[in-house]
């Protein structure tokens, strides 16, 4: 993978898109980056997972082949979601190119821009007139109150 970071995360993460480029991330104290395979291997799935252990949390992007189908359901009474809907039957667009799933909050949901931007390069994404929209859904959990949440 290569792009930008999002705006969450940490040092990493919560700088803007401008700040950083590349995969994996620039070596931080207390940042741990994996871009080892995971334990399971899906063809043509890519995981990439970035960690702020001072500020305990991170962000994983998972990058899917063209034509991958999702759908999923949300729970809570405060889900801190990006392009979730896009996942229920009977969209108009009906496939998945990364899913990001990050730490912050709402502030979090942010992570997936650089993923987008990511994407966008590389001319990935639902076709239309003016060029590939990357589909990013983005989930982000409350952990707010577990590490810097500066």
């Amino acid at each position: 993978m290569t792009g930008s970071a999002g705006s969450t995360g940490g040092p990493w993460c919560r700088t803007t898109t401008s700040a950083w480029r590349g995969w994996p991330p620039p070596d931080l104290p207390g940042v741990r980056t994996s871009v080892a395979p995971v334990r399971f291997q899906i063809d043509g799935v890519r995981v990439g997972h970035w960690t702020d252990e001072g500020a305990r949390t991170g962000c994983t992007v998972v990058l899917f082949p063209d034509g991958t189908v999702a759908s999923g359901e949300v729970r809570g009474g405060a889900p801190a979601t990006r392009e979730f809907d896009l996942l229920a039957p009977g969209r108009t667009v009906n496939r998945l190119d990364a899913l990001v799933l990050s730490g912050g909050s709402a502030f979090g949901l942010s992570t997936a821009d650089g993923v987008m931007a990511h994407l966008e390069a590389a001319g990935v994404g639902y076709r239309t007139g003016a060029g590939p929209v990357p589909i990013v859904v983005g989930l982000s959990l409350f952990d707010l109150l577990e590490g810097d949440a500066s």
